[in-house]
This record gives C-alpha cells, structure tokens and sequence, in this order.
C-alpha cells in the first residue's frame, strides 16, 4: 500500500506563517499602547506560569463522576489540574502543592521570593514535572522584551522611576525592575536617553536558545565557577574598554537567561553552600551580583529545584544553611501508591518506546503491585495487599462485608511512605529483561515478568532484610493474588456465556433474598405456584465468602436495602452492583467448575466433549487479549498450580 507523501512545503510555510504572525517589533511607546489596552501583558514569572496551567482547566472532585476517587480523597476536597492530568498519575497532592506554590507566588505572597523544592526518591518523577513546567513556556504565548538585551527583560524597566508611579496609575499595573547594566549603557549611548525609542520585540521560550529557561547542572565541587550562575566578563575586550564598562559584561549565566521565566537547578545540593548563596539574593532580593564591578541587577525567575531526601537531610542537618532553608518551599515527590495508576506509568512509557512485543493481560499490573507493596509502611489495621488495594480506591472484603478502615488513618500513620522501595526504571528493566529472556523475544506475562524479578531483587545491592520481604512479595504474595487473577480469568473463559449465568444466579438470589427478609414466598416461573424462599440456594451462594449461620440473616438483610435503594435511585442493578454478592458470585461460578477444569488443563485425558469446551475457552481467552504462546504458558502454569491433584 503507497503512503501518501504530505506537501511538505506548505507546512513549511503554514508553520514560518504562524511563526511570523506571532512577531512583533516597535518602540516603548507602542509597547505602552498596547499595555494600556491590555493590562496583563507585563506579567511576573510566577503568574505567568500559574496562568499557564490554569488555562488548560480545572476540575473539582465534586464534579468528576468516580466513586474510586471519592473514596480515596474522601474528606480531602481535591482538584484535577489537567495540565498535568495526561502526564502525571497519582500525584494529585504533590500537584496540588506545586500549583498552590504558583498561585501564592503570582499574588506576590512571600512564595513569589522563595525556591520551589521537589524531594523524593528516584524515578518519582521529580524531573519530569520540572520538564513539564519548561515546555509550558515553550508551547505558552510569546512575550516582550527589550530588544539586544541579554536577560531579555520586561520594557517597563525603561520607565525612569520619578515617572513610575504616574504611568502606574495610568496603565493600571505595578512595575518592578531595573535595567540591566548593558540596556542601561545603550539608553545613554545609543539613544541619547530617549527611552521612549528603545526598540521592544517579542520572543518566544526556548531551552535551547537560551531564552528565559536556565539549567544548572551539579558542579564539580573542585571547580565551582559562579558564572554558571551570573554569566562573567569577556576578556577578549578589556583590551578595547576598562573592567567597569558594561561591554565587557557577558550575561549568560543561567540567572540571566532564566530571566522572565525559570531556572533549574538539578540534583541542587550536591553544590556546595556558597556557590549557592547567588539563590538567596535572587529569591528574596530579585538581585543577583553582576560579574566584575557592576552592582546588582534585577531578576524576575521560578527557580525550581530538586534532589534525593538523602541530600536534603544532609543540607539540612547543617544549621549553617538556615539562610537558604529559610527560602526554600519543600513539596515531597513520592513514587506513586495507586495500583491502577502506576499501570498507567507504565502503559504511557512503552507507547513511547520501541516496545513492541505482546504483554499478556495482568502484566503490567502483577509488576505494578510489587512496585507499590515495596513502597508501603507496614500497619497494624490491615495487611500490605489489603493496604494496596485500599489504597487503589477498592472496596475490601472481609467475612461477606466491606472492611472499614479509614484510609486518611492509613496515610497519617506513614508520612513517610512512597520515600522508599522500588523505582519505575527498576520495573521497566525487568519488563526489558523478560522479552530478552524469552526464546521467542515475542511475548511476556506475569509468569516470566515475575522470574526476571526474582533474579534482579537476588542480584540488587539491598540490605539482607529488605531483599528477603521482596522476594517474599514475589514467590508468596504476589503468586497467590495472581494465581487467584488467573483462576477468574479462566473461569470466566471456560463458563459458556460467564455474564448471562453470574446474572442468573444474582437475580435467582435476589428473589429468594427478598422473599426470606420480607417472609413471603417465591412463584415459580414455570409452574407458578408459590414456594418457600430456597435457603440450601442462599446458603451455597453465602458460604462463599463465608457467611454462615446467624450472619446470613444481616447479609441478607443489607443486600436487599442496598439492591433497593439503587434501584429508587434510578440506577440499574445487575451482579456486579453489590460489591460482597458479586464476590460470592463469581466463587460460586469457580467452585462450579474447578473439577472439569482440572481434567481440561490436562490434553491427555481430554474426551471430544471436553477437548471442544477447551478449544472454545482458548478462543475466549485471545479474545481477551492473549497470544497463542501465553495462553499456552498461562494454563500449564494453571495445571500446575491450581489444580494439582
């Protein structure tokens, strides 16, 4: 089939188009025409970013439609930021202090003179959210600047400060700022003074061209040169001009450029102290020493940076930092707890690779539930996988009824849990490590994703202590919660029409339920004639989930007013309504059927019957998203572990 070849010159041209339309260029007077007719253009760096993520939409809780999340955020009153929403998963508190930062600092709160902190362990997305911050300014709306200047700085600066305040009240705005040196030699020289004159432009953020975006990467503490920092003096020219004058100054430094926009600061406290003290001044002052004898000059930044907790305890701990603490707004990045969450970590990472081997369902979420059981504290209210699973929002059994535990009670007793355990990168080696184990390099599942975890965990540099629980979440834990996954998943295959019978047996319970709480009778559909309420029917469905005895009468009981109430509502019911009934369904269904099972895992004592049921349920399993090879794999690890005689 012959791709069809796009005119490649006419997008050429649409984009230089798009890009020429969004150019201005004149002098400070039109500069202020414009202001006058839109006060908001001379933003600060703050409200510029804090604008930016608004603009893309705010969603409260209230009005998102998921009971998952009204259960995990309860009382909590929680807005989605789609901003981050379809990058970023599970980390709706850490955005929420992030955006609560930017809202506080655009109204120029004492946040606006502070360094935005991210702290967390690897891999928990510190830089992904500072990367995200950064392409905002690059895809956002261009802005004005001085033209020629190096720190691309706002107009306004030009404004003589005896004036200031007239044009203040006239435009309706506040200015903040000085000129930097160089602007400030060009008005004298250039322009006679005439600042009205001075040539404005727009410009567009660029992280590779340096404009309004600054990186600072950790430094060698043996050679520490602030001018990373500040930018230095061009001794090329200090043939042609004295130290003191401005064309000797080169402003390059990450402060400079980072000028109406943002600056990085990465892996930050492997700097040392007083290479950093140029943070104090740019937060609390706005001012940062210029390279050489040129005073200060005036910067309007985000600074954000970000490291491990163990380089954040150790800065810490120094009180001789306390001036740099003091302007420091801390917001802990944790790896991520919710289980349906960090599948979707996973998912969006292989899109964007060149992973294209088959993944049998349940693989990503058998890795993703041992990334996060290494990750939580331990409680004395409930076990790990209960604690998991809480925490992904589910409706946790126990005897027939929800368990009812608190999960903002689970949260206060671990401040510190998601600072630990196993990182994504960990997890999406293993994936890698399982395809390239793989004879056929075709296909993984959570049989050899789980091997390949094994031998990594029993390869990894870990305290004896910590290696012996993981492995035991691995050979233990994570087998049996999968084994029971895959005993559902066959079931449902092999049952002829899985849903039509779950629902037969839900609303055969559901008469008889109703009839025995309300002691009437039930009318048979075939004879019509009336009948006592099958309790040998209720008790099979019951003891399922354990209930047994005097327990059933309440079981029954609130099943019914539960079924009822949603039906008074308007909602329709069907088995998978009442969360404890459709787990006693969907065992009865598995009890049904775990004898022939055994007999149809097994080819050799297969009959035609049982060989043509079995074929029905492999189709049935590709059509739900298996291979050929792990439907193969899945079922001999079905024989040898579920059935076995």
């Amino acid at each position: 089939m012959n791709r069809q070849v796009p005119d490649f010159a006419k997008i050429i041209q649409a984009d230089r188009d798009a890009q020429q339309s969004e150019y201005w260029e004149g002098t400070l007077l039109d500069y202020l025409e414009k202001v006058g007719q839109d006060s908001t253009i001379p933003k600060l760096a703050h409200e510029r970013l804090y604008d930016i993520i608004l603009s893309a939409g705010v969603t409260p809780l209230e009005e998102i439609k998921n009971p998952k999340l009204k259960r995990l955020f309860q009382r909590n009153s929680v807005k989605i930021y789609n901003f981050f929403a379809d990058e970023f998963f599970g980390m709706e508190r850490t955005i929420e202090q992030i955006v609560r930062y930017f809202k506080s600092a655009s109204m120029k709160g004492e946040e606006s003179r502070q360094v935005l902190y991210l702290m967390g362990p690897v891999g928990s997305g510190k830089s992904s959210l500072v990367e995200k911050l950064k392409r905002a300014l690059e895809l956002g709306p261009t802005f004005y600047a001085i033209k020629g200047c190096p720190m691309h700085e706002e107009p306004l600066h030009l404004i003589p400060r005896h004036l200031r305040e007239h044009f203040e009240e006239a435009l309706g705005i506040r200015i903040e700022g000085d000129l930097c040196p160089v602007c400030r030699f060009r008005l004298a020289e250039e322009f006679n003074g005439n600042y009205e004159q001075f040539p404005v432009i727009t410009k567009r953020f660029s992280k590779r061209s340096r404009v309004g975006i600054g990186v600072v990467p950790p430094v060698d503490p043996n050679n520490q040169d602030t001018s990373v920092l500040i930018g230095g003096e061009d001794i090329s020219k200090l043939d042609m001009y004295s130290e003191g004058d401005p064309r000797v100054l080169d402003l390059n430094g990450a402060l400079n450029v980072g000028n109406r926009g943002m600056v990085e600061f990465i892996e930050v406290f492997k700097n040392e102290t007083e290479y950093l003290h140029a943070m104090i001044t740019a937060t609390q002052e706005k001012m940062i020493p210029a390279p050489g004898r040129h005073g200060m000059i005036y910067v309007d930044t985000v600074i954000v940076a970000h490291s491990n907790e163990a380089e954040w305890r150790k800065f810490r701990a120094d009180h001789t930092n306390e001036a740099i603490l003091d302007r420091i707004v801390v917001v802990k990045v944790p790896y991520n707890l919710e289980l349906s969450e960090e599948v979707k970590i996973y998912r969006k990472i292989l899109n964007a690779s060149n992973f294209r081997a088959h993944i049998a369902p349940h693989t990503i979420e058998v890795a993703s539930m041992f990334a996060i059981l290494t990750r939580l504290e331990k409680s004395n209210k409930c076990d790990l996988v209960t604690k998991l699973k809480i925490y992904n929002g589910e409706e946790v059994l126990e005897k027939g009824r929800t368990k009812k535990i608190d999960i903002d009670e689970l949260r206060d007793d671990a401040k510190r849990e998601g600072m630990d355990g196993i990182s994504t990168r960990f997890i999406m080696k293993a994936l890698d490590n399982a395809l390239a184990e793989d004879i056929h390099g075709s296909c993984i599942n959570p049989i050899n994703v789980m091997e390949s975890l094994v031998l990594m965990i029993k390869a990894a540099d870990l305290p004896d202590d910590t290696r012996k629980e993981y492995l035991e979440f691995l050979q233990d834990t994570l087998h049996k919660e999968y084994l029971e996954i895959l005993e559902k998943e066959i079931t449902r295959a092999f049952v002829y029409s899985y849903t039509e019978q779950a629902e037969a047996l839900f609303q055969n319970y559901l008469d008889h339920a109703e009839a025995y709480v309300n002691r009437t009778r039930v009318k048979d559909t075939n004879t019509h004639e009336d009948l006592e309420p099958d309790q040998a029917f209720l008790r099979s469905i019951e003891e399922q989930i354990g209930i047994v005895g005097s327990a059933a009468d309440g079981f029954r009981q609130e099943a019914i007013a539960f079924l009822w109430s949603m039906t008074r509502r308007g909602i329709k019911v069907d088995y998978k309504s009442y969360e404890p009934l459709k787990d006693a369904i969907e065992k009865k269904l598995i009890a049904s059927v775990k004898d022939l099972s055994r007999v149809i895992t097994k080819a050799r004592t297969r009959d035609e019957e049982q060989s043509k049921k079995y074929h029905i349920m492999v189709e049935t399993l590709l059509q739900n998203g298996y291979c050929p090879r792990c439907v193969d794999v899945v079922l001999k690890y079905a024989a040898n572990n579920l059935w076995r005689d």
